[in-house]
């Protein structure tokens, strides 16, 4: 078995064994472009490294040696060479795209003798002991561990002490100084010593490469990505070619749309006489890719037929690293692009538009995460017109927030933590803030440009994002910001607007903010190829609306218990539900009966001739009556009954363990006037719907939780004897259902008999995950992340399906159902109804719809046409 791959040498490996890096040096190579020589050290050497005891390289070292020399005559320099010095990088590249996780060294192959081979080289000292300094810096971080800051504090200091502002106004006599300086940080730091055996330098940063695989920011990532973190990561060793050297030099990022709006054209953003990290660091503020144009324009041109050669080859946009030396350009690395949500459907759509994808390729690229993303808040204009606008910065990912600035991500999580909304503030980020921007409402830096760490990473994360502040000094000692005279204290509240780059002082209101044409194209592909169809939970005009707007089809779960709160109907639920005698609670049930006819008339009218599914009341009777005596002598001031007498009655109601109790058909049973007359109201309304609106209405009456055949037959008979009734009284028809949701276990196993009389079934996740494992919904939270931490549960059942055992049921529940009824129409709603995780397993299990909240239906339309995709494939 070989672990090692000059690029281009085997085209049957993929990125699975050279990593999406490797892969890709690998094939731009074979397609002829500028691609300094390298080899790939794969996945499975990782795994192999990783797994053994002593984590050594020692299995590697023949093929390793045999690479080197490969390389070496390629080059026609020599590793170790005073004369002719090779200088690699060595770099990262896992399968999954993780950028700026993993670590990466420059300029390996320069010690005390190759340095002055390398200065007479190139007969540039300067330069030569510019990268000799580099290495020292970015080796001890990396392979020792040792603080990044440590080095610039020393560089800063020096640059202080010769009264100079760059790093090029130091002299070779500075540079020769910092490098001693350097390296007794090593031996301050712990017994280092900066190796001068380049094959040892070699050793130890394939070591680190591979080690950093796991470490804690690349654990995050693949965790928040959900990466398989069995894959490992792949090292490439790349000739070294120089962006600081002499003359025309530099280094860029770039892509071929812009990764933010998908706009088509070159993106990105270069440095003249800088090295690829002072880009990606965003140490230096960088300049946009246009300007070279007009700086080297042959370079340009050349560049920008290698971009259009790469989208081409690839068929989606590319994000590519090159670096010019010396008039030489050479392309370091192309990976397909991360993309904001907006950007990615408006480059689906265009390249769909341009002939270079399907339809069902477009569909399959995109996420449904994504659509949250596209979502984005945004200020309300009023608002900002009003605001303090403080500064303004790079608009490096959209959206709108406010929190409280917090510049370390230790103190943004422990802010976090304690429940406040936090912006992390930095002068730039890096990898290690990875923890603190997870949970930051927006992420702010004085520094770098919109290829940088904190762009690239917030982009990805869908985070708010702006970059660039150079107005702005962030003064980590004193735990302040200041900018333009002024000063914010860290705690102080801040507004982030990233689709302009503004930073506003305060708390702005925000407006959600719709990209209605992509994503209304991308969608209306997916209701073709849907299996089902996509419907929503909603009861408030105002959710009926949003869901109709976002293109659901129906409504699969109108909560009535929802319309029972509010100063006037809380009353009359109050007064019908403490009731004593029949007479006084029909009392009650007729003013509650005005105030559901309204609902209703006003959801059927939104829903126009869309199937609407109405849940009649679920929750126990107690949930609705008052606890503290304030608002109990209220109430019984206003029933005109004494405190004593109300607290008694309210005692009557409670009950040990209500959500197994007295709730849910069973308050039919009971009450039967109760349900009599919500199905009024829904005929009553329906009936006025079709006469004004000049549309049908076909209501699905929805019965909650029923265990038996019994039950259901019971309730079922005197509900449509109570409609039918109603009907005939009035001489009017209507086409309506009654059906029940399936959310009691026992249900599930007798779905049969149930099915008989139900109308069509709708499965009700929440209580039947709630019923099947014994976990409470509401208390969950006490112990889950435990079990999550320890594998013993991969996620939590209330968000993501478990197949296994609460999809069984389901898959029982179906079988049986459709036994009796084969036409039977299933739906599935709750909380895991717009789950993308279970859309396959729906698709697979025959139902009709699934439901899900109004903000959900764009990403289930999508992950309910991408489980038909997978189907296909």
């Amino acid at each position: 078995m070989n672990y090692i791959y000059a690029f281009a040498e085997d085209q049957t490996l993929t990125n699975q064994e050279l990593g999406g890096k490797g892969a890709n040096l690998a094939e731009m190579t074979r397609l002829g472009l500028p691609v300094p020589a390298g080899f790939t050290i794969t996945t499975a050497a990782c795994r192999q490294y990783l797994a053994s005891a002593k984590q050594e390289t020692g299995f590697l070292e023949d093929e390793l040696m045999k690479a080197v020399h490969i390389l070496e005559e390629k080059t026609q320099r020599q590793l170790g060479n005073t004369k002719q010095p090779l200088l690699v990088s060595v770099r990262s590249g896992a399968p999954i795209s993780m950028p700026g996780m993993m670590d990466t060294i420059l300029n390996l192959g320069l010690n005390d003798q190759t340095v002055i081979g390398l200065a007479e080289m190139t007969n540039d000292p300067w330069f030569a002991y510019d990268c000799y300094r580099r290495l020292i810096q970015m080796f001890g971080d990396v392979v020792y561990g040792i603080d990044k800051p440590i080095f610039e504090a020393a560089l800063t200091a020096l640059k202080n002490k010769r009264q100079v502002q760059k790093d090029t106004d130091l002299t070779l006599v500075d540079l020769k100084q910092l490098i001693e300086t350097y390296k007794g940080l090593y031996v301050a730091a712990g017994q280092y010593q900066f190796p001068q055996s380049v094959d040892q330098q070699l050793r130890l940063a394939i070591e680190a490469v591979f080690k950093s695989w796991q470490n804690p920011r690349a654990q995050t990532y693949r965790r928040l990505n959900q990466i398989d973190g069995a894959m490992g990561t792949a090292v490439n060793v790349q000739q070294m070619v120089f962006g600081n050297y002499q003359g025309q030099s530099g280094t860029g990022v770039a892509f071929t749309r812009n990764p933010a709006t998908g706009e088509p054209g070159l993106f990105g953003e270069y440095l003249l006489n800088a090295q690829g990290e002072d880009v990606v660091a965003g140490i230096r503020t960088p300049e946009p890719i246009a300007t070279l144009k007009a700086q080297l324009p042959v370079i340009y041109e050349q560049f920008k037929t290698i971009a259009n050669q790469l989208e081409a080859h690839y068929r989606d946009m590319q994000d590519m690293e090159f670096t010019i030396e010396a008039g030489q350009l050479y392309v370091l690395q192309t990976r397909v692009g991360k993309r904001t949500a907006p950007a990615a459907f408006r480059i689906a759509v265009d390249l769909v538009d341009e002939g270079v994808i399907d339809r069902p390729t477009a569909i399959s690229r995109l996420k449904p995460t994504m659509i949250d993303g596209l979502l984005h808040p945004l200020f309300e204009t009023s608002a900002v017109q009003q605001a303090t606008q403080l500064l303004t910065g790079l608009p490096a990912s959209p959206g709108a927030a406010t929190g409280a600035i917090y510049f370390d991500a230790q103190k943004a999580q422990q802010a976090h933590e304690a429940g406040e909304k936090v912006v992390l503030v930095r002068q730039e980020t890096s990898p290690e803030d990875i923890d603190g921007m997870v949970i930051s409402e927006a992420i702010v830096t004085s520094r770098g440009g919109m290829t940088s760490h904190a762009a690239v990473v917030a982009r990805g994360m869908g985070c708010c994002c702006v970059v660039g502040c150079q107005q702005l000094q962030v003064d980590y000692e004193q735990r302040a910001a200041h900018f333009a005279g002024r000063v914010l204290k860290e705690g102080a509240i801040i507004s982030v607007d990233g689709h302009t780059g503004h930073l506003y002082l305060g708390a702005l209101p925000q407006q959600t903010g719709v990209h209605e044409t992509t994503l209304g194209t991308v969608l209306s592909w997916c209701d073709e190829i849907a299996p089902f169809a996509v419907w929503a939970n909603a009861e408030t005009p105002q959710e009926v609306a949003t869901a109709f707007e976002f293109g659901a089809q129906g409504l699969g779960l109108v909560r009535t218990e929802h319309m029972f709160f509010g100063p006037e109907r809380i009353f009359k639920m109050r007064q019908m539900i403490l009731a004593t005698e029949l007479a006084d609670r029909q009392v009650a049930l007729a003013a509650l009966k005005a105030l559901q006819i309204n609902d209703f008339k006003q959801i059927f009218s939104l829903a126009e001739e869309r199937p609407c599914t109405i849940r009649l009341l679920d929750p126990p009777l107690h949930e609705f009556l008052p606890q503290n005596e304030a608002e109990q002598a209220e109430l019984a001031t206003a029933l005109g009954i004494s405190l004593a007498e109300i607290k008694r009655r309210i005692a009557d109601k409670a009950e040990i363990n209500p959500m197994l109790g007295h709730r849910g058909s069973r308050l039919a049973v009971t009450y039967p006037e109760i349900y009599q007359m919500q199905v009024l109201a829904i005929a009553e309304s329906a009936l006025a719907v079709q006469t004004t609106h000049h549309h049908a209405v076909a209501p699905k009456i929805m019965l909650p939780l029923i265990g038996t055949a019994t039950e259901m037959a019971y309730l079922k008979q005197l509900l449509q004897q109570t409609i039918d009734d109603y009907l005939a009284e009035n001489q009017q028809q209507l086409a309506y259902q009654i059906g029940t949701m399936i959310e009691i276990p026992r249900a599930c196993l007798v779905a049969d008999k149930i099915a008989a009389t139900a109308d069509f079934f709708s499965f009700g996740t929440n209580d039947l995950t709630q019923m099947t494992y014994g976990f409470s919904r509401d208390d969950i939270g006490h112990f889950m992340p435990d079990y999550q931490q320890q594998g013993l549960m991969p996620a939590e059942p209330f968000q993501t399906l478990d197949q296994d055992g609460v999809g069984a049921l389901m898959q029982l529940a179906v079988q049986k159902g459709r036994q009796t009824k084969p036409d039977l129409s299933i739906g599935v709603c709750g909380e895991v109804g717009g789950d993308p995780t279970a859309m396959p397993f729906y698709r697979d299990l025959g139902i009709d719809y699934v439901s899900c909240s109004p903000y959900r239906v764009p990403s289930a339309r999508l992950a309910a046409a991408q489980s038909q995709l997978t189907l296909a494939d």
